[in-house]
């Protein structure tokens, strides 16, 4: 996506998004009156097919707390216990969760994390809201991406955008100490009947971890 391009995607978006084509945009969460920091970037073509094709069965999920430098050797496995097929391509999702993690722990500063790696072909979620913790990174390697607006408490939003596949969006939650003034809010596509499965990277900050690994 080039630079004017990219500008004209922002300048669409709801006061207190804050849209880049760097993995460092992320870390605008950080900045005053920010409720989302999103990642646009181009998945490639390469890894897209692979992970729109690949059959759901052999995609990886799991729910565990860890520490971030524990993620790659984590995901390894469940992709193991996944049978996900082993090749450039799983390798490639497994170094891009690593990095994520990484890169989320480091703007959020957590020393631990819980991750959620979801295969999903329901309505979850799909009711707009706020996640009662600190901060939260959703990636959807297959599928439809993350939904958000803005609105007043107790209504939805009249206009609802949708993140890119493959974009990694951080949005701050309910414990977030600074409460920005955008009012933003967050769903699950509603995608039941569809017949479409997303793969979806959820990674939340905690603050004192049970059985982590």
């Amino acid at each position: 996506m080039s630079a004017a391009t990219l500008h004209r995607f922002a300048q669409t978006h709801p006061v207190g998004v804050h849209i880049g084509d760097q993995a460092t945009a992320l870390r605008a969460i950080q900045d005053l009156g920010c409720a989302a920091a999103i990642w646009q970037r181009q998945p490639l073509p390469s890894f897209q097919n692979w992970i729109d094709t690949l059959d759901p069965d052999r995609l990886p999920t799991a729910r565990i707390v860890l520490r971030s430098d524990r993620v790659r050797d984590a995901i390894g496995a469940i992709c193991d216990d996944a049978k996900t097929h082993n090749g450039a391509e799983r390798a490639r999702l497994i170094d891009d969760i690593a990095a994520l993690a990484t890169l989320f722990a480091e703007v959020t500063s957590a020393r631990y994390l819980r991750l959620r790696l979801d295969a999903v072909t329901t309505n979850a979620c799909r009711k707009f809201h706020v996640d009662a913790i600190t901060a939260r990174l959703v990636c959807t390697y297959r599928g439809t991406g993350t939904q958000y607006g803005t609105a007043k408490p107790g209504n939805d939003p009249s206009r609802i955008f949708t993140t890119p596949t493959g974009a990694p969006i951080v949005l701050r939650g309910q414990n977030w100490p600074e409460k920005p003034r955008a009012n933003l809010l967050h769903r699950s596509p509603p995608i039941a009947g569809t017949g479409e499965t997303r793969l979806l990277l959820v990674l939340d900050k905690v603050e004192d971890p049970e059985n982590a690994i």
